[in-house]
């Protein structure tokens, strides 16, 4: 019956392992640069069928804050990166998947940013699914609403993040304290009661011994 049990347990843990080994998170891009530093436009699509082989391709497209429409700044295919405009050019690096054509990953990197890098990114992954009879093309897109700042600022959660990392080193160092004066109060306890045994047991000797004295003595009247 244990080993039943077992080979359900091992079986369920194997499903759930294979359910998850195609999992693929898609975390939102930073949304503020520095100006002079260098920026990093995320853009990830997770492909949802794993063992589906794929090719993709990806078109990024910006458009600038105050204007209306998007221009294309850069692609990436099987033949390589490609920057299409000349505000960027000598200023974007490829930061996505590397050595394979199917691209999940389709991040860029701003090289030197400026404040007239502002605005709204795009990218585009053109998808074709490789089926055993058929292919299936899909566009996915994602958006980036950039903001560069002269001077970098602290975000909401890093200031909590900092004061809730103080509160826990403040906590753990009182708990510590609490524990410390608990641990001595309890040996100095066990201490005293140590000597009071001591001392009952000595003076339990004494008289034991001074009773056997005087039994002695009337003994020998």
């Amino acid at each position: 019956m244990a080993s039943i049990h077992i080979l359900l347990l091992f079986l369920s843990c194997t499903s759930f392992v294979y359910r998850c080994d195609g999992a693929c998170a898609e975390p939102e891009s930073d949304t503020q640069a520095v100006v002079g530093r260098g920026f990093k436009l995320g853009c990830l699509s997770c492909k949802r069928r794993s063992e589906v082989k794929a090719t993709a391709t990806v078109e990024w497209y910006f458009k600038a804050k105050g204007e209306v429409d998007f221009v294309q700044i850069y692609t990436y295919t099987e033949m390589g990166p490609n920057i299409e405009n000349e505000h960027f050019m000598d200023r974007l690096d490829w930061n996505g998947s590397k050595r394979s054509n199917d691209i999940q990953d389709a991040s860029i990197y701003i090289l030197n940013v400026t404040l007239n890098d502002t605005g709204t990114y795009r990218c585009f992954f053109n998808r074709i699914l490789d089926y055993d009879n058929y292919e299936y093309t899909t566009v996915v897109s994602k958006v980036v609403y950039l903001t560069v700042v002269e001077k970098a600022t602290r975000g909401t959660a890093s200031i909590v993040s900092e004061v809730m990392m103080y509160v826990t080193i403040i906590g753990l160092q009182v708990w510590l304290l609490i524990e410390m004066i608990y641990c001595y109060r309890k040996i100095s306890a066990a201490g005293e009661e140590a000597l009071r045994e001591a001392a009952n047991a000595e003076y339990l000797a004494i008289a034991s011994e001074s009773k056997d004295n005087c039994a002695g003595a009337q003994v020998g009247e």
